[in-house]
């Protein structure tokens, strides 16, 4: 499936078809292979280079994904990276001297009445009026630390002379995962603070009706929710982890230590306490975001690569 991480045993099972793929594609007189996944890498890499053709290998995960390490030295022309904390490490066997950070596009384009998206979240949730609301958009796998997100609520709650709800907007990738959180939403006390709300879309409108987003998150190579919620004015609050550093920089966000709930709630309590550094710090962030993530951006930055691999 599209997004599935590279393996030995799936570039292995990929050579029954070497031969079809490679004459494929000088059929096709294809002159440069993309490839942005797992899959794709394991299925056209080799085949690429096989056929002569320029390979751009678009990666999208942390660097010490086995393809980055093993594979892309080899058969990858140009390494793409979402962030610099992707980008492949330094060594003899490496391909950290062709790659680069490209980040990934955005709808920058993109304006929403927070007013009326607060109140869509809040008849969604079937919250009063005075809620406080943190957001957590993505799925619920332990890179993202979502037991950490209720962690926060309830720490929280403890804190605040208002009542404050934490809306996680997502779905489980397995029961496990789905049976920990309630769990973990039970032994907390935290059932009617902390509300599973399943998969909505579009995301970047439920983001800017909601008073803050938190992203717990570690080793996360660049958040889409970051950028999102920063295009909608919605404060960020994230883990000093991963490419949040890189997504909020320039003070477009809060960054705090990783793993800790009690410094993911100072940080959203530093914002309620100072509105005014509050409203400054989501200009910058939508200000930011606007100029480095946009489509054209990322469009013109990749067609500059191809033109390098073609020699235009």
């Amino acid at each position: 499936m599209p997004g599935e991480k590279f393996s030995v045993a799936k570039f292995m099972s990929t050579f029954s078809g070497l031969a079809k793929r490679v004459r494929f594609l000088r059929e096709q007189g294809v002159d440069i292979v993309h490839t942005n996944d797992g899959r794709t890498h394991a299925s056209w890499a080799l085949a690429a280079r096989l056929a002569g053709l320029p390979l751009v290998w678009h990666h999208r995960a942390d660097p010490t994904a086995l393809g980055l390490r093993f594979l892309a030295p080899l058969v990858a022309s140009k390494v793409l990276t979402v962030s610099a904390f992707s980008l492949p490490k330094g060594g003899i066997w490496s391909a950290a001297k062709k790659a680069e950070v490209v980040f990934s596009p955005f709808d920058t384009s993109i304006n929403v009445d927070r007013e009326a998206a607060r109140r869509r979240v809040l008849d969604l949730a079937g919250l009063p009026d005075d809620a406080f609301v943190v957001g957590y958009f993505g799925s619920f796998i332990s890179r993202k630390r979502p037991l950490l997100f209720v962690d926060v609520i309830a720490e929280l709650r403890s804190q605040m002379d208002r009542p404050v709800y934490g809306l996680m907007f997502g779905e489980a990738q397995d029961a496990e995962m789905d049976r920990m959180l309630r769990d973990h939403i039970e032994h907390k006390g935290v059932g009617d603070q902390v509300r599973l709300m399943g998969f909505h879309t579009p995301g970047h409108e439920l983001i800017a009706g909601c008073d803050q987003l938190m992203v717990p998150a570690v080793h996360e190579p660049l958040g889409r929710t970051l950028v999102e919620a920063m295009l909608v004015r919605t404060p960020v609050v994230a883990t000093c982890s991963g490419g949040n550093p890189e997504a909020l920089a320039d003070d477009c966000g809060v960054l705090v230590k990783p793993e800790s709930a009690i410094a993911l709630a100072e940080g959203i309590m530093s914002l309620l306490a100072n509105p005014e550094g509050c409203e400054a710090m989501v200009s910058r962030a939508e200000k930011s975001a606007r100029e480095r993530f946009g489509k054209e951006r990322h469009a013109a930055s990749i067609m500059r690569i191809y033109d390098e691999l073609l020699g235009r």
